[in-house]
């Protein structure tokens, strides 16, 4: 499981964004998005670097949590 803070992130519209933009990338991820504490967990093969850069490209900053 791999966690990002994306401080960014504050309505439905931006994780179904993030969530697509994962998706693009790994159809099979599993992506948990929390408007709470503005996170987003990932369930993925991929890299955690292959993961942000899906996040930003999809317009929003994010950090390793």
């Amino acid at each position: 499981m791999t966690r990002f803070t994306v401080p960014d992130m504050s309505c439905g519209h931006c994780t179904a964004a993030i969530e697509k933009a994962i998706k693009e990338i790994d159809a099979q991820a599993k992506v948990d998005c929390n408007l709470e504490d503005r996170s987003v967990s990932i369930s993925s093969e991929l890299s955690a670097q292959a993961l942000q850069s899906a996040i930003q490209e999809a317009g929003y900053s994010s950090e390793a949590a």
